[in-house]
């Protein structure tokens, strides 16, 4: 065979071989999770704490994830208008929600059909209690203030949550019930837009998680009455008693979470842990939190899961006694 023809068939060899390895190279990275966007579920209104964590979380899992997290709010049915996306969207990892507590509590008041059972949890991003707020020039300076006039007027205090089921409404309906007064529940699309009612003189009080009353507490406009953990909290509000202190047995606290649809592949699952424990030890993240007043509480999947099916039990227990029913 002539050199030249015999060098012309090696180097076509090698070209074939060369553009051989740049396709596996190109599949490979059209392959690789994450290669777009990624939708991330807000079950609540723009403003609330859920949503404020979920921006923040956002903007510092961009060094940690080669794609953005785009956070698109769809409220409704106290989360469980967007947790029905996400149990109805494709497991592919590119649709994604924050889960909260309430995840464990609608399902047995009838709001929702499906649990946490039927998604799959990736990690906890934080744990706050519940508190009880007014507004700053409110007559009841204190939580024993509160609830006296809930007693002498049973109805006339107007308590905004969250939403029918949400962690504030189930919060005020357990404090009505330990302490033998009655409230009028007042329902929002999120924590948000109660919040800005009580702000406008529209409802009494609010019960909710510190974040979403942080901003107006720090201006001066809303003013909280009890928190029901174990301890006071920090960040200014040091001098909030717990309703421990004041002689009321009672400790409810929420969470939010980060879920994806049940049947996501695992090294998607294991991707996005590996990026939310290093996006919440980011230090821009964590004063964030800290200056909303929101509690730290990163927990990985195996504990996350075990707290779910615990506070499944427990929150299933207290519906049960109070008998709330809503759906």
């Amino acid at each position: 065979m002539p050199f030249l023809l015999q060098r012309r068939r090696a180097l076509a060899g090698v070209a074939a071989l060369s553009a051989g390895s740049l396709l596996s190279v190109d599949a490979h990275a059209q392959t690789a999770y994450p290669n777009r966007p990624i939708e991330l579920i807000v079950p609540f209104a723009a403003g609330g704490g859920t949503d404020v964590l979920a921006r923040a979380l956002a903007e510092a899992a961009r060094k940690h994830l080669p794609q953005n997290l785009l956070v698109i709010n769809r409220a409704g049915a106290s989360g469980g208008v967007g947790w029905g996306e996400l149990v109805n969207a494709k497991p592919d990892g590119y649709k994604l929600a924050i889960i909260t507590v309430e995840l464990t509590m609608i399902p047995h008041m009838g709001i929702i059909k499906f649990t946490a059972d039927d998604m799959t949890p990736i990690a906890r991003l934080n744990a706050d209690p519940a508190t009880i707020a007014v507004r700053a020039d409110s007559p009841y300076k204190t939580i024993e203030d509160l609830l006296d006039a809930a007693r002498k007027q049973p109805g006339s205090i107007r308590v905004g949550n969250a939403g029918p089921g949400s962690l504030g409404h189930l919060a005020a309906a357990a404090l009505e019930d330990k302490v033998g007064a009655r409230f009028t529940h007042a329902p929002y699309r999120g924590a948000g837009p109660a919040v800005l009612d009580l702000a406008g003189g529209h409802i009494e009080a609010v019960a909710v998680t510190p974040v979403e009353v942080a901003t107006y507490v720090q201006a001066g406009k809303i003013l909280p009455l009890a928190v029901m953990s174990d301890k006071r909290i920090a960040a200014g509000w040091e001098q909030v008693p717990t309703l421990r202190e004041r002689k009321i047995d009672l400790l409810i606290g929420g969470w939010r979470g980060l879920a994806a649809p049940k049947g996501t592949p695992p090294d998607v699952i294991a991707t996005l842990a590996k990026a939310m424990a290093e996006t919440l030890r980011e230090p821009a993240l964590r004063e964030t939190m800290a200056k909303q007043n929101m509690g730290e509480g990163y927990l990985d999947q195996d504990a996350f899961k075990a707290l779910i099916a615990h506070d499944n039990a427990t929150f299933k227990a207290l519906i049960e006694k109070l008998d709330i029913k809503l759906g």
